[in-house]
Order: C-alpha cells, then structure tokens, then sequence
C-alpha cells in the first residue's frame, strides 16, 4: 500500500477498511493486530522508527518516532496518541469498513473515533519534519484496547514512554478540551428471603428493598450532587441507574436484586468516593428499614482529566490553531472518558483535540468530514514546529 507521506485523508481511509473491532466487546473480533501492521508499514515508509509491541497477546501497539537531525539541539518531546480498536458495528445503516468518502465526508466505523486523528497527526508530524521545523522528538502512538480496559496505553506508561506534553487526537470537533469526567461501575447487591407469594410474613423482597435504595440514589443525584463544586469545564458530577435484575417467578418473593450503577466523577474528587456513596445511602435504607440487606462492590474506576487552561501545551495549541487560520473558540470539556487520564496519571499533560464529532462515536451512523482530516493535520503540524 503506498499512501503519499503527509496524506492524512488516504491514510484515514486505510485505516478505516482494516476491520479492528476490539474482540473483548464483539467475540472473535480481529482487534487491533492488522491495523497495526498496515499502520506500521505506512508509518516505516515515512520515515518513523517503528516499534510494534504487545500490550498483550495478539493486542499490538504501535510506537513511531521522529527525531531531529544529528546535532540539531534538543527541543521539547511530544507525545501523539490514538486507539485503533473500534465497537461492533450491529445495526449500522451503511458498510462499516468500506472507508468511503463521499458527500464531503469519509464514512465508516471508526472514521470519527478515531481513526481520522491518528491519521491527521501521524501526517502531521511529517509535514513539520519535511518543513524542517523538527528540533525535538515526536512520539506517534496508536494503541489497542481503549474501547474497553484501555491495555494499550496502560502497557505505554509502564514501559516508560514519556514526552514533556500529549495531545489525544479524540473528535472534537477541532475544539480544544483539557477535561473529562472520569467514572465508576459499581454493583449493589441486594439479598431477600423467597417465600411463596402468599406468605407475607415469611418473604422478603430484594427488588422493592432496591427500590427504596434507588429513591435514595435519585435525591443523591438530583439533590446533593449538582450543590457540589461544578468543574469551570465539566459541570457537575452524576450517578446513575444502568442496569437491574432479579427475581424468578410472579408468585415467590425474589431473594436476589441486582443493580449496576455508573458514576461519573469530575477533578477534585476522590477516587473512593462513589463507592462510599453508595454504601451511605444503603445505610440510610436500613435505618428505615432493619430487613434491607445489600453489598456493594467497585468494579472499575477510571480517574477525570484536567490540564490548567493556561498550560503551555493548552496555549501553544490554541497558538497554533490560530496560525493556520482557525477562528478562536473558547475551551470545552469532553463528554467522555479518553487514555488522556492516564498520561496525565503518568505526569504527560494530555488534550484532547481531533476531527470528527464524538455524538457519531458508536453510532449506527459515522463519519469523519473530510475538510476536517485536513485541518486538524494542519494544526497539528503546526503545533509540532512551535512545541519542538
């Protein structure tokens, strides 16, 4: 495969027709392993010294630098990261692999999120390179897994891949967002006593005792949790109700209910504190009621995101955004959780910034407008000759 070096849109279309479902989500998926290898390929002919390494077995990443010529003195390093899986592809309304562009937009699944990011900013490292502003390293990153537990860019900070900034080419819409909530999955397990239907005074009901826990989640996130300090970018924090089940017949008092719930968590806030939360309001529900019965376990936390807005790297994008003839915006918040917050966790101040829309992430319908393949590149080029 030959694609022109610096050619974000035909790299995006590549990458769009390798299927790279993550096999955790859909079974017996591909992942992320021939992605990688085109990627790879492409990346080697560019000129990049290229790694691809396992984040575990089969789940390849991609490391590629850039250096500076030999003698040049060292600027600062920058970190480019996107992920190569994508979800399942049920119930969309077009070929999800075919990476057509048409109507001013390339389509397919993984076009918006996120494979027109990484396109734009592997072209765009070269791009600087080949203006000869290169002074410092660029690490281009495409990792597995994001989708689901994240390995790839887990596996990145463990073996000590570093840089003085990152940017996560993420659809935003070419805004540029130093924030995102972080979140919890929790599960609440509530215990009953089954009992025929008619012998009320022997049953216990698991799912009317989670009823009343859930009237206590309810006033915790329409009551207690939008009085709490917002985040200037993210609002405030939120809980809820994902999923519920129990119970084995009409006639017998269920003896088991089981909710899962999400929380979702903005900077400042502890990491344990949706788990204590939780245990509190099933405290509230037994001072009521003596017979309720629950445990509550923490499945997955994932920590929020923040860079200052007046961080070098935040200002040097907005810088260069303004060079290549972007009209300002004011700084947003992203909407979902990204591997920013794990670079940050490493000590690497992460933004996300990239083509595409997030809404049409996961959507039976996605797509990735051309004119912003192209300028998110141009941006992000620009940004590498300021930044190193």
């Amino acid at each position: 495969m030959t694609i022109a070096p610096g050619d974000s849109l035909g790299l995006t279309a590549a990458l769009v027709r390798v299927d790279s479902r993550n096999p955790t989500l859909v079974p017996g998926a591909p992942g992320e392993r021939e992605c990688a290898r085109v990627l790879a390929d492409v990346l080697r002919a560019w000129g990049f010294a290229v790694e691809v390494v396992d984040a575990a077995p089969r789940r390849p990443n991609v490391i590629a630098r850039l250096a500076p010529p030999i003698g040049v003195a060292r600027g600062r390093s920058l970190l480019l990261n996107g992920h190569l899986d994508v979800v399942g592809t049920d119930g969309m309304t077009h070929a999800p692999f075919d990476g057509e562009a048409r109507d001013g937009r390339l389509w397919g699944r993984g076009s918006a999120d996120m494979k027109g990011g990484i396109a734009a900013m592997c072209a765009a490292a070269v791009r600087a390179r080949d203006a000869g502003a290169l002074r410092g390293e660029v690490i281009v990153t495409a990792v597995a897994d994001e989708e689901y537990g994240s390995l790839g860019t887990r596996a990145l900070v463990e073996s000590g891949v570093r840089a003085d900034a990152a940017i996560v080419t993420e659809p935003t819409r070419l805004r540029v967002m130093p924030a995102h909530k972080g979140f919890a999955w929790l599960t609440v397990t509530v215990r009953g006593h089954a009992a025929h239907g008619s012998r009320w005074e022997l049953g216990v009901d698991a799912i009317r005792h989670a009823g009343l826990l859930l009237a206590e989640l309810d006033a915790l996130d329409a009551e207690e949790l939008p009085r709490r300090t917002a985040h200037p970018l993210l609002g405030r924090p939120s809980l809820h109700a994902s999923l519920i089940g129990g119970g084995s017949g009409l006639s017998t008092y269920p003896d088991r209910c089981v909710l899962r719930l999400e929380r979702r968590t903005i900077p400042g806030e502890s990491a344990d504190a949706p788990l204590h939360e939780v245990r509190a309001a099933c405290e509230r529900v037994r001072a009521r009621r003596p017979s309720f019965d629950a445990d509550v376990t923490l499945d997955l936390e994932q920590p929020p995101s923040d860079v200052a807005a007046g961080a070098p790297i935040v200002r040097a994008l907005v810088d260069a955004l303004g060079a290549v003839g972007e009209p300002p915006t004011p700084l947003e918040g992203m909407s979902a959780w990204t591997d920013a917050a794990l670079l940050n966790g490493a000590g690497i101040p992460a933004v996300c910034f990239g083509p595409g829309d997030i809404a049409l992430a996961h959507a039976d319908t996605e797509y990735v407008p051309v004119d912003e393949i192209e300028r998110a590149t141009a941006a992000l080029a620009e940004l590498v000759a300021r930044w190193c």
